[in-house]
């Protein structure tokens, strides 16, 4: 049953619709000019004499094949992905037999000295041979195209559960600990306690919302306070957190439960091990398409860092979630300077204002 279920879990997603590449941009265009030159070189010595003439034809004859299906792929995207995943790719695969078609009657018409409609004249053997050759890599690359979407797909789905294990989690000892401190405050707190029950439901019901999502960034700083409220409970004057925010526009937003994992971090590892305690400094900027956020905690001493040592899983959850939701856009780093430790959170981002 068991291993039904990790089968079932591990099989790749069923696509329902057909998904084109981008063949509008200049990469991906210089991409179809050099495997359709490649394929020129296989064509020519595949039979026939090796000769510069024959070359250059057969160069001109696929390079417009190639262009002209790409170019009208490019114009039809839109359509095709509204056909479902059999319609778009058999739509696919008649345009580019179309285009085959016509490019070969008007280089047979060219190449006779002709361009009369007369098609008695038509070499159709060789016309057949070119759209059955154009078929069978069109095939080719439609399976190229299908599998790349899997793969693609699968990869989300394993990022979006890795995203969501990172939002479901908080820390076993912070949950123990909040409770303790609500039932400790119970008895001579009570308003004090009932705002502690707040501020930790609010952090539960984050964690339980969609993985990706993305919120205010006011949103996530307002979570990070809550959050700061219930450890400066048990640590006391132990924590301090000093804010450093920039003027940000409302709209401005950032992936949920990206900072508040950091900021655990450093008061865990740097605030934690210290008797004395120590202030973390949170430092967010925003120039209009970058966003810059430093959050700063002391180094504790080497005898205490083995009390606090973490295993990197909030970092390397919030890299790939930066990863999936920006590319290279985004980065994530953790450096030591001098008596401090400073994680660095770069990622785009523009307004709709």
């Amino acid at each position: 049953m068991n291993d039904a279920a990790t089968s079932r879990v591990r099989q790749p997603p069923k696509l329902t619709r057909f998904v084109v590449p981008d063949l509008c941009n200049a990469p991906a265009l210089g991409i179809v000019v050099l495997v359709a030159q490649l394929l020129v070189i296989v064509l020519l010595f595949a039979g026939g004499p090796v000769t510069w003439a024959r070359f250059a034809l057969t160069s001109l004859f696929v390079q417009w094949v190639a262009l002209a299906s790409s170019g009208t792929l490019c114009l039809a995207r839109g359509r095709l992905v509204s056909l479902g995943l059999m319609g778009g790719a058999l739509a696919s695969f008649v345009i580019v037999l179309a285009v085959t078609l016509i490019v070969g009657l008007i280089s047979d018409r060219v190449l006779a000295g002709s361009l009369s409609g007369d098609v008695a004249g038509v070499h159709w053997p060789k016309i057949a041979t070119q759209m059955a050759i154009s078929g069978i890599i069109t095939g080719m690359v439609l399976r190229y195209f299908y599998v790349q979407e899997q793969l693609r797909e699968q990869e989300q789905s394993e990022l979006q559960s890795r995203i969501q294990a990172l939002q479901s989690r908080i820390r076993p000892h912070f949950l123990f600990n909040s409770m303790n401190i609500i039932a400790s405050l119970i008895p001579t707190e009570p308003d004090t306690a009932e705002s502690v029950v707040e501020d930790l439901s609010e952090l539960f019901r984050a964690s339980l919302n969609e993985a990706g999502n993305q919120v205010p960034i006011a949103e996530e700083l307002a979570l990070c306070e809550r959050y700061v409220r219930i450890e400066r409970l048990r640590l006391g004057d132990r924590l301090k957190v000093h804010w450093d925010l920039c003027d940000y526009p409302k709209s401005l937003k950032i992936p949920l439960l990206t900072l508040q994992p950091l900021l655990e971090n450093a008061i865990y590892h740097g605030i934690q091990p210290l008797p004395e305690g120590g202030t973390v400094h949170v430092k967010l900027r925003y120039d209009g398409e970058i966003v810059h956020v430093d959050i700063t905690n002391p180094v504790p001493p080497p005898e205490s860092r083995g009390l606090s040592k973490g295993n990197q899983m909030a970092i390397n959850n919030i890299k790939s979630r930066l990863s999936v939701l920006y590319g290279n856009g985004a980065a994530l780093d953790v450096e030591e300077r001098g008596d401090f430790y400073v994680t660095t959170l770069r990622y785009p981002f523009r307004t709709d204002g």
